[in-house]
């Protein structure tokens, strides 16, 4: 989301607290409600939240205030962490251990409190009968209670002062009940232990229900926190790629500096083995650099002086010498970083569903609990207060939202981290999701289906020796801007040829260029150019039309009138260009060529592809118009191309998708980038795309057949059934007891599980062949 006018800014926060999708609402609606602020979008899995604001009108104390009342924490602008932070942060490692540091205390006690309450164990009752035995369970209890159970307090409680309620609220609440009910038994067993079954109540205690519900939950919150870490593998591996250090060539010898002290300018030396600092431009040596993790390619690519390189990649057995070009925020990986975070940072409109839904559910679950409370009070079984209490705790335990919250911002993560792996950079999650709708691809040829190179690869002289004609075809050509002219100097010099001096140059656009070479007026064009200066071509006017027939383009020669001989310019396909249209077809899409060549040339080389539609002789202003009349035929159209020449045209399609190499490409540009100029990344890409939104529709799945399934489970709607039935079957009975009531502890243990196959199903995308 950009700022919508030039009077706003953008800020990102660092926010910790945040565990579910009703979290998700909470802070937005907090940081919403600030005056100033005019948009807010909060994803869960990386707990960020960007927001735009008026500048001027709001302070970080503001905003902190807000975060704070609604019952989270703010770490802090995202701008303002180190690498260290942002590293731990991604790797979630505080939280994570943090976790762990409860967990292995509410565990152990929480084992104990139950061995300590198994009647049918031989040395419980005896031990029961024991005035003090209830008061030191009690105190065990509350340690768990009130220090590993502390967060769900801290972050549960405090936003009730503000009518809202979330995940923390429902453990909070439903563990409270149990706690508070087992107090109350002990406390009633020495003031008035006749009045309990008055009343309703059981004398059992149920303090190792709300411990082990408290363990199980953190078990469950920290595996989730630790496998969340690893669905940002991807970045962390970019950002652990950065090296420390530089070596700075001075007047004085070599000086190894930190690498944010280089700047621009600086001469740097790179020695076998070493990673590269920043981005540059080699100045001396030779050498082979491994750039797979910029763009996925394993093979080394080869380093000469003018040659680029870039920050991270990792030099091979040569030692050059480089000028610093990009240093800091500007190199390429940081780019790349930046690029792949706000893509894992955004929302996809599949989202909103999830998001509708939390706005309510925790509300609802309230309420539903003191529904099926009174319910039960009322009509349930004796002791009537007792069941009611556990029906309640154990709706308000099992409704937990969490992986409903987490659906899809964990496989926006993963699929954005696959993506920058394979070199693949997915702009935003909007993309993501637009791009498996993708019926029909629209592919730019010159430099995207060809080498956007245009080389000679024939020559027909019949009066004269090849070379010969070749040299003074060159010499003509020397002072020519046009690509075809280039590609005759080119393989002239690549022939060792050496060329004469031209004079009276002159082109003329479209058609050709005239030049004298030594005394000899010499002319180079197309055939309508030769028949304007009244050369009549003959034979060559033949062979011509068969290179032209084969997507090559004729350049006829004449010399003083005469012809001379024709020359076959192409831009020849890429390796893989073959392979790629044949992959885009296998996933059921149209490819549709547009170039600017003869309907001749153009024909041929989708001949050659096997792409049945194409349109010719487009300019690149008019291919935006032609991606409209695409879409006017209700295709949903990706346009592939260079990401500066066809902006107009990738800006017009549903899905821009920009090609190239290194920091060639245009980041800025496309909706998702290719590192590298092969159009299988375009397959991979949207191989990728329909992956992850698979993945989120089975994990939204999940969380909704989850919550619809157990909830009316754990309000006791198996209780008639069973009654039916003659009681609980033997089988079943370790999880709904003699009499149909889901086991408080198992609901816990099934919403930890719940959260946990979600970010599994996540991971599964790391895996995935595309």
């Amino acid at each position: 989301m950009n700022a919508s006018t030039e009077t706003e800014s953008r800020i990102t926060l660092n926010i910790s607290g945040m565990t579910c999708a009703a979290c998700v609402h909470h802070v937005e609606t907090a940081l919403a409600s600030v005056p100033g602020v005019s948009g807010v979008t909060v994803n869960l899995a990386t707990r960020r939240a960007s927001l735009d604001y008026s500048a001027g009108a709001s302070d970080l104390t503001a905003l902190k205030d807000a975060i704070e009342d609604a019952g989270y924490r703010l770490d802090g602008p995202a701008d303002a962490a180190t690498d260290a932070d942002d590293l731990e942060r991604w790797s979630g490692a505080r939280e994570s251990a943090e976790l762990r540091r409860r967990f292995l205390l509410a565990a152990p006690a929480a084992a104990l409190l139950m061995l300590g309450t198994m009647h049918w164990l031989p040395w419980v009752a005896p031990l029961m009968s024991l005035a003090w035995y209830p008061f030191l369970l009690w105190a065990a209890a509350t340690v768990v209670q009130f220090w590993a159970g502390w967060p769900f307090y801290t972050a549960g409680i405090a936003p009730l002062r503000r009518g809202i309620a979330n995940m923390h609220t429902l453990i909070a609440l439903g563990t409270s009940v149990a706690y508070g009910y087992s107090a109350l038994v002990v406390v009633a067993r020495v003031v008035a232990s006749d009045s309990l079954a008055n009343v309703g109540i059981a004398p059992t205690l149920y303090f190792d229900t709300a411990a082990v519900i408290i363990a199980l939950v953190l078990l469950g919150r920290w595996l989730e926190a630790r496998a969340r870490g690893r669905t940002s593998e991807a970045i962390r591996r970019l950002m652990e790629l950065r090296p420390d250090t530089a070596r700075v060539l001075r007047e004085d010898g070599e000086v190894d500096l930190p690498v944010e002290q280089v700047t621009p300018g600086n001469l740097l030396v790179v020695r076998p083995g070493e990673r590269i600092p920043v981005d540059g431009e080699v100045t001396a040596g030779v050498s082979s650099v491994d750039e797979s993790m910029l763009t996925g390619e394993s093979m080394p690519v080869e380093k000469r002086p003018g040659a680029p390189v870039y920050g991270a990649t990792l030099n091979g057995a040569g030692a050059f010498t480089f000028r610093a070009t990009q240093v800091g925020p500007d190199t390429v990986l940081a780019r790349i970083i930046r690029l792949v975070e706000d893509a894992q940072g955004s929302k996809a409109p599949i989202q909103r569903l999830a998001d509708r839904v939390s706005a309510w559910f925790v509300p609802t679950i309230i309420v539903i609990a003191l529904a099926a409370f009174l319910f039960w009070w009322t009509l349930g079984p004796p002791p009537a207060l007792t069941v009611a209490a556990l029906v309640a705790v154990t709706v308000l335990i099992i409704a937990c939202p969490c992986a409903l919250g987490l659906a899809t911002p964990t496989a926006i993560i993963v699929g954005a981290g696959k993506g920058a792996e394979l070199g693949a950079l997915i702009r935003s999650a909007l993309a993501l999701e637009i791009a498996h709708r993708v019926d029909t691809v629209a592919v730019d040829k010159t430099g995207t289906l060809t080498e956007g190179r245009p080389r000679v690869t024939d020559v027909f002289s019949p009066g004269m020796a090849e070379n010969e004609l070749l040299s003074l075809a060159a010499a003509g050509e020397k002072n020519s801007e046009h690509p075809v002219g280039q590609a005759i100097v080119a393989e002239a010099a690549g022939r060792g040829i050496s060329l004469p001096v031209a004079t009276d140059f002159q082109a003329m656009p479209g058609l050709g260029v005239q030049a004298t070479v030594n005394g000899r007026q010499i002319l180079l064009g197309n055939a309508a150019f030769m028949l304007a200066q009244g050369v009549e071509l003959g034979d060559l006017a033949g062979r011509g039309k068969q290179w032209a027939a084969q997507g090559k383009t004729p350049v006829f020669a004449a010399i003083d009138g005469a012809p001379a001989g024709v020359i076959a310019v192409a831009d020849t396909l890429k390796p893989s260009a073959k392979a790629a249209v044949s992959g885009l077809q296998e996933l059921g899409l149209d490819v549709v060529m547009l170039t600017g060549d003869t309907a001749a040339t153009a024909g041929y080389i989708a001949g050659e592809l096997g792409i049945e539609r194409v349109e010719s002789q487009v300019l690149p202003q008019d291919k935006a118009a032609a991606v409209r009349r695409l879409q006017a035929e209700g295709k949903v159209v990706a346009m592939v191309g260079d990401g500066i020449n066809d902006a107009p045209a990738l800006a017009q399609a549903d899905v821009g998708i920009a090609m190239g190499g290194g920091a060639d490409v245009a980041m800025e540009s496309a909706d998702i980038t290719l590192m590298r100029g092969d159009l299988t990344g375009v397959v991979t890409a949207l191989r990728l795309s329909r992956r992850t939104i698979r993945t989120i529709r089975q994990n939204l799945f999940w969380a909704f057949f989850y919550n619809l399934l157990l909830v009316p489970v754990a309000a006791g709607a198996l209780y008639p059934l069973f009654n039916l039935l003659g009681g609980v079957p033997g089988g079943l009975e370790f999880f709904f007891g003699e009499r149909g009531f889901l086991n408080p502890a198992l609901a816990a243990a099934a919403m930890a599980f719940s959260s946990v196959t979600v970010v599994t199903n996540s991971l599964r995308l790391k895996r995935a062949r595309v």
